[in-house]
């Protein structure tokens, strides 16, 4: 006879949050499909520029990578592309990545530059000064 205690599983009405939670996938298997790959990125305010960093480690920038600006927001694309010689496992993401982020008041989109170094892509915007939105009073109307 063992002289260690034994250790039962109390069955409560409700069952542990993990045991309801177990037949759902995870949030790395959904992500890709809820919201696309995404690039991970920084970004803050230094000076008059917005600065941008998305990590990129892997790529060519010259030609793995795409930046746009429309409409006050910044996109940044990359490509990876798949190595077909794989003989263990890898987990490395590849494929598409996409990451837009909305740009200050302010920026000057003629003026945009980036700089690629050791896997990090920094992008600097250039931001002007901007006056403060005036406030607007909205008169209400009875019924």
């Amino acid at each position: 006879m063992s002289l260690l205690p034994t250790h039962r599983r109390s069955h409560s009405l409700f069952p542990d949050l993990t045991e309801w939670l177990s037949g759902f996938p995870t949030v790395e298997n959904i992500r890709p499909f809820v919201e696309g790959r995404l690039l991970r990125v920084e970004d803050e305010m230094s000076g008059d520029k917005y600065l941008v960093r998305a990590e990129m480690p892997g790529l060519d920038p010259d030609k793995d990578v795409d930046i746009t600006v429309r409409d006050g927001v910044l996109t940044i694309k990359a490509e990876r592309s798949e190595r077909q010689e794989t003989k263990g496992r890898s987990e490395f993401s590849y494929g598409s990545f996409v990451r837009s982020v909305a740009l200050p008041a302010g920026a000057k989109e003629d003026n945009i530059a980036a700089s690629y170094d050791k896997g990090i892509l920094t992008v600097s915007v250039p931001v002007a000064e901007a006056a403060a939105p005036a406030e607007k009073h909205i008169a209400i109307e009875s019924s």
